[in-house]
């Protein structure tokens, strides 16, 4: 049952009694939202978060009405050097989440060798270029990071669209929480993500925050100063996004 929903200057925020049922509405508003898009351009451009946050969202949205073969789609961020068979990998994540169950029109992963992770993001970049995303699936970080945006390197007016950064020790943490990984040695410390620029430039998105171990990040989003110590409170200014929000996640509001 949907609890409340309001808006915080340009965001709307829809909060949710259980996960599923986050999950299964953001996934209806996605579908209206993308078979619009197709409906007017004659196919789609989309961005997908990896993560388990995203599980609920991403089993719905396969229920949807879609012609997934005018969707392309491109993910937000990836390891640096990740091994190809690496099951952590985001890439890997969509493969099993979506990427394989669906007939996409096109898919374009970030997954490089260590050397080529410059090169890769000039080249994804190229093809933002050529297929302007019309839409982007958002989670926020337990330090309010998007995609891998922390605070530390998080840039609202970056010059990229694409780079590479350094993940800090909370994000790293977070991944071994969400069982990605066993330990925080074992996590990576560099990474490609898209930037806060061009995920700002998206005209459309949607930002699905279960747990409650976002509580504290998604407060700071949303009553919070607009900074980069908490990335995703420059959603407040988005021209048109959805924040989805569980009972836990919501806590603190």
């Amino acid at each position: 049952m949907e609890r409340q929903g309001k808006k915080v200057v340009n965001l709307s925020v829809r909060i949710f009694d259980e996960r599923k049922e986050m999950g299964k509405a953001a996934a209806e508003d996605a579908a209206k939202r993308i078979n619009a898009i197709i409906a007017e351009k004659g196919e789609a451009n989309l961005v997908f978060a990896a993560a388990p946050s995203q599980d609920d969202v991403l089993e719905h949205l396969l229920k949807q009405d879609i012609d997934w073969t005018k969707v392309r789609g491109f993910h937000q961020d990836e390891y640096v050097g990740i091994d190809a068979s690496e099951p952590a990998g985001f890439g890997n994540f969509l493969r099993r989440a979506i990427f394989d169950k669906v007939p996409f029109k096109e898919l374009h992963y970030l997954l490089c060798g260590k050397d080529e992770a410059e090169a890769k993001c000039e080249s994804y970049t190229e093809l933002l270029k050529k297929y302007p995303i019309d839409l982007i699936f958002l989670g926020i970080g337990e330090n309010g990071h998007l995609a891998f945006n922390d605070p530390a390197v998080a840039d609202f007016n970056d010059p990229k669209m694409v780079k590479i950064v350094e993940l800090d020790d909370v994000c790293r943490q977070q991944q071994v929480n969400d069982g990605c990984f066993p330990n925080l040695d074992a996590v990576p410390k560099n990474a490609m993500t898209m930037t806060m620029s061009l995920i700002m430039s998206i005209p459309q998105a949607i930002c699905v925050v279960p747990t409650i171990r976002k509580a504290d990040a998604v407060h700071n989003a949303i009553y919070g100063e607009v900074t980069t110590a908490c990335p995703a409170s420059i959603l407040r200014n988005h021209p048109s996004a959805t924040l989805y929000l569980d009972a836990d996640s919501a806590s603190k509001l």
